[in-house]
């Protein structure tokens, strides 16, 4: 009798954890998924994106990323102390603004007090934020929070703040590289959980249909002369 319990109370733990294809969702950003250990983020967790300054690309891939995990019907919120959030680009990456929440808080203590009650919320899906100061304990809040919830939390930060005690599940360093064609950046991973075969990706984004794409390398010494021609080389 005991062990048919047993059995009756695993067979609902199994049936209530979300499949493995619920619990991860995508980057948005297929070159970045093939280098992360599960092909995207998990949910419940906390992305963070450092960054040397504004316009990096970082928080179009946060952007996109909050798409993915929101799907067609999820909620979105957008704790925007800074206010760099701009509804027309969001709308042009198909984000669908009737389902965002933005929030625009006056100072760092309401900054933190808002990431707290959204990544709480089961009804978000994902929050997307700049945050530039976290303390330890504060983070440590924030990450329960998604946990509890299964919110995806993407966090851009200035990379001064690398050296800080972090609870992000990822942390990516993400680099803008000059690019005579599109906009190109590379995204490195700092830290995450499992194993990983290569640590960054080189991407393009194509100014004009906003596609991404991987990078494709570009050789650091062009060739001078055509070996058909008979014209003279120069060796290395």
């Amino acid at each position: 009798m005991h062990t048919k319990v047993r059995q009756l109370r695993q067979l609902l733990k199994e049936m209530e954890r979300p499949a493995a294809d619920e619990a991860q969702v995508s980057s948005g950003c297929w070159p970045l998924d093939a280098i992360l250990p599960r092909s995207g983020f998990a949910r419940g967790s906390l992305i963070e994106w450092l960054v040397s300054g504004q316009a990096s690309g970082a928080g179009l891939l946060a952007l996109l990323a909050a798409r993915q995990a929101c799907g067609g019907c999820g909620i979105l919120v957008i704790v925007d102390c800074g206010r760099l959030f701009y509804p027309p680009a969001a709308a042009a990456f198909q984000i669908r603004l009737d389902r965002t929440i933005v929030v625009h808080p006056v100072n760092e203590k309401d900054e933190c007090w808002a990431l707290d009650q959204a990544l709480r919320c089961p009804h978000v899906s994902a929050v997307l934020a700049w945050p530039r100061r976290l303390d330890g304990r504060t983070f440590r809040r924030l990450q329960l929070a998604a946990a509890a919830s299964g919110c995806l939390g993407l966090f851009v930060r200035p990379v001064v703040t690398q050296k800080e005690p972090s609870w992000a599940d990822v942390r990516l360093l993400v680099t803008p590289e000059a690019s005579r064609s599109g906009w190109r950046l590379q995204v490195k991973i700092l830290r995450c959980r499992g194993h990983i075969r290569k640590d960054f990706v080189e991407l393009e984004i194509d100014e004009q249909t906003g596609e991404i794409h991987a990078a494709h390398p570009c050789p650091l010494v062009p060739r001078l002369a055509c070996p058909e021609t008979g014209s003279r080389q120069t060796r290395a």
